[in-house]
């Protein structure tokens, strides 16, 4: 019965037509003959795009008028013909005006122009989670950019997996949506849940996402584009960006122009049972060139494919989510911008999505159910004042993110056991900075922020069949057998964080760029047991340690060097720091500190030619990271997530990434990674738990990893446009942890995919697979912490197909 309300459930959303196509917006479009300056201030009212320009002489150049449905590039190009100047794209709706010899230099990267009319010329890449828009050619480190709305909607149903697919840097522990922990690089602690702060910062626009807690996963629906900058970036970000960031940029409200769009998919997968997806995006200017609305909606269904057999159920691990975004605009001046944004989303997973490899690729056998949930609510508010070449941002807002799992605690012929854990953390966060942005990538930040951050998790462990007994813990003796305990210590960590930090790029010598920053942190910790349980509480001692307080100030400096000097090549060095504070964490036994840990990275690295625009272009880099006391979440005796600092690391990366255009309609890319991680000095601790002599590789990341892809555009008939892509992706061999029962591998297996759109006016067909092999794979071996000995793998999604329909209007 379930699997027909399923399928009911899934037609239903195959049968409401679909999401736009990706096109860059025409407008009717009507300017008289006068003034440049003028004329800009009409463009932006016409159409909601913000334009302005570097230098104010600019505004009295004579411009002609201009008439007709054109994009908002395209009338600018007519208003600037002949006039000196040039456009400068800072992102999809912003515009600065230049003169023509400050952009001459600079390279270009090609953006598919949306019809078979006239090829848009190609725009400049601008690194805005650099914080002071610095052009791509001019920006001192590894940045992966997805721009122009450039995911399909069924990578936006997607979320965060699409990205990871995309990013060969990028990495994730695969839990389930809502609960994974993400990496960039070779910057990983551990696999498990705990209350260990992020390693990877996540941002929607200026907009902390996480700290003490996983991935929200949130759906890349009417996304602009996404920033992927390798770590540390201690300077700019601070706290929780040792392996680096992801910034996601939403679609701003469009002030002059009503529209939105609709997408629908309808998904089979091998051995599982069908998925769908849903999503709505409506844009409503409310005063017109004043005020706008955009509101974004989605629901998403991920049919399970994992069967119980000890259950006799199939398909368990069903996951659905729905949430939305509503973004409200209001420009009072062309240099006032000021943006009030609410995120909403709710993941439910019914069971977990593990299998025992002993019992078959899709198969496991668990004595009870492990559903778990994600709620996830942001507010943010968003003031932006713009003078000249001068910026002043303002971003405030507050997270609130529940997270709460549940794992099967069954110990060896004892009753059916279950462990559940509730985390929720929140977060109010305000930065506010001044920015002085040049064109040729020099300027200046100057900024104060301040954070806090509280996490409560409880825990609880309960036995089915026979009355839970409560006895006392005997140190080396384990707890399976004896009964289970209805309670389990939670540990809760408050962190308040205040700043200031700058950065300047000056150039020294002809040719050579300079940036110096540096970030000054003082953080306070305070930290608590929730609910000791007995022993703990017996001693005065015992409660004396089960709270923690701590307040220290730390300075991480930056500081990079580039030059692009030589015709089409930039090189550059970059050192820079990260740090996370320290916490309390409860095991079985004890209530224990943890210390900060902080990473210091060296990178070298060079670009040459541009991506979509020369024949052949080419990204490297060398880097070496020294992290000291390193924080991973790790389990006690019986498998309850507690942390502790394991000692000390080293990580060298070594990258590499090449496009190739060999004609105009035809991209070919590739990219690999190598790392060689080690945990040079480890603690006592983790000597215990590991073979004499063993090698100590860091967690969770593979020591290569590479993709290649293609992309294909190409007009079809009068009015059709036909898109074609497909890519392959290798994870190769990592470990869950460190010592002999963590110790077991993973990955080591290839991920493909492949689509096709075709396009008229405002309708598209889509067909997409993705595991076209249908291989299993191992992308992660943590089943339940509970048993750590179980041969337990995380298989890929079976062989998927999904069809889709999107409509704009």
């Amino acid at each position: 019965m379930a699997r027909h309300a399923d399928v009911l459930f899934v037609t239903a959303l195959a049968i409401v037509a679909a999401s736009p196509v990706r096109a860059a917006e025409r407008q009717n479009i009507s300017i008289a003959p006068g003034r440049l300056g003028e004329a800009a201030i009409a463009l932006g009212r016409q159409t909601g795009a913000s334009i302005g320009m570097s230098d104010q002489s600019l505004a009295g150049i004579a411009t002609p008028a201009v008439h007709g449905r054109l994009s908002v590039e395209g009338a600018l190009k007519r208003l600037l013909r002949g006039s000196g100047a040039a456009i400068r794209r800072i992102d999809g709706n912003t515009y600065r005006i230049v003169r023509a010899h400050a952009v001459h230099e600079q390279r270009r990267i090609a953006v598919a122009a949306p019809t078979s009319e006239i090829e848009q010329e190609p725009a400049e890449i601008i690194v805005t989670a650099s914080k002071r828009d610095t052009p791509l050619p001019r920006y001192a480190g590894m940045v992966d950019a997805v721009g122009d709305n450039g995911f399909t909607a069924a990578e936006a149903a997607g979320g965060t997996a699409s990205l990871i697919f995309r990013v060969a840097s990028l990495s994730s522990t695969h839990a389930g949506a809502g609960r994974n922990k993400l990496f960039i690089r070779a910057i990983a602690d551990s696999g498990v849940a705990g209350p260990t702060q992020a390693t990877t910062g996540q941002y929607l626009g200026d907009m902390r996402l996480n700290y003490a807690a996983p991935d929200p996963d949130l759906k890349l629906y009417d996304m602009q584009g996404i920033e992927v900058l390798e770590g540390p970036q201690g300077t700019l970000y601070g706290a929780g960006s040792l392996g680096g960031i992801v910034r996601m940029i939403p679609n701003a409200p469009n002030l002059g122009r009503a529209g939105g769009q609709i997408s629908a998919g309808l998904g089979a997968t091998q051995h599982g049972d069908p998925s769908g997806d849903l999503a709505a995006t409506i844009n409503l200017p409310i005063i017109s060139e004043k005020i706008a609305l955009r509101v974004v909606g989605y629901g998403v269904q991920d049919g399970g494919y994992i069967d119980d057999v000890l259950r006799r159920r199939n398909d368990v691990n069903r996951t659905r989510t729905y949430g939305g975004r509503a973004a409200l605009r209001f420009a009072p001046d062309e240099n006032w911008t000021i943006d009030l944004t609410g995120v909403y989303q709710r993941i439910k997973g019914d069971d977990a999505q593990y299998a025992a490899k002993l019992i078959g690729d899709l198969k496991r056998a668990s004595a009870v159910a492990q559903p778990y949930s994600s709620d996830y609510a942001l507010a943010n508010l968003r003031i932006e004042r713009q003078w000249d070449d001068l910026r002043f941002v303002s971003s405030t807002g507050f997270v609130r993110n529940i997270l709460s799992e549940s794992y099967d605690a069954t110990p060896p012929g004892g009753p059916a056991a279950l462990f559940r854990q509730r985390n929720k953390v929140d977060i109010f966060s305000t930065e506010n900075r001044i920015v002085r942005d040049l064109d040729n990538g020099l300027g200046w930040i100057l900024g104060a922020s301040y954070l806090e951050s509280t996490s409560d998790i409880r825990r609880s462990l309960t036995s089915y069949g026979t009355p839970p007994i409560e006895t006392q813990v005997i140190p080396g003796v384990p707890m399976y057998g004896r009964g289970l305990p209805a309670s389990s210590t939670g540990v809760h960590n408050r962190i308040r964080e205040a700043t200031l930090f700058g950065e300047a790029s000056f150039e020294p010598v002809t040719g050579l760029i300079a940036t110096i920053g540096g970030r000054l942190t003082n953080s306070r910790l305070s930290g608590e047991a929730l609910d000791p349980i007995a022993f703990l509480s017996v001693a005065a001692i015992a409660r004396a340690e089960a709270q923690a307080n701590r307040n220290e100030t730390i300075f991480l400096p930056s500081l990079s060097l580039l030059t692009d000097a030589l015709p089409g090549m930039t090189l550059y060095a970059r050192f820079q720091q990260g740090f996370r504070p320290g916490g309390l964490a409860v095991d079985d036994q004890h209530i224990q500190r943890f210390r900060n840990d902080r990473a210091s990275t060296l990178e070298l690295g060079f670009r040459k030619g541009v991506p979509g625009v020369d024949p052949v272009a080419l990204t490297g880099n060398v880097a070496y990271t020294r992290w000291r006391d390193i924080q991973a979440d790790v389990t006690d005796r019986i498998g309850i997530p507690t942390t502790a600092n394991i000692g000390d690391g080293r990580i060298y990366t070594v990258e590499g990434r090449v496009a190739v255009r060999p004609v105009p309609r035809l991209t070919l890319d590739g990219s690999i990674i190598f790392n060689d991680s080690r945990l040079s000095r480890p603690t006592q601790f983790v000597r215990m738990l590991s073979y004499e002599g063993q090698t100590l590789a860091l967690p969770n990341v593979a020591n290569w990893g590479g993709r290649i892809g293609f992309d294909y555009r190409a007009p079809v008939g009068g009015d059709m446009r036909f898109h074609l892509s497909g890519s392959a992706r290798y994870v190769g061999k990592s470990r869950l942890g460190v010592g002999p029962i963590l110790g077991r591998e993973q990955g080591d297996y290839v991920d493909t995919a492949l689509s096709a759109s075709l396009s008229r006016g405002a309708v598209q067909w889509s067909l997409s697979l993705s595991n076209l092999l249908d291989s299993s794979g191992n992308r992660f071996s943590l089943g339940t912490p509970f048993d750590l000995r179980g041969d337990y793998v995380t298989p890929l999604r079976p062989r998927t197909v999904r069809l889709g329909l999107d409509f704009a209007f």
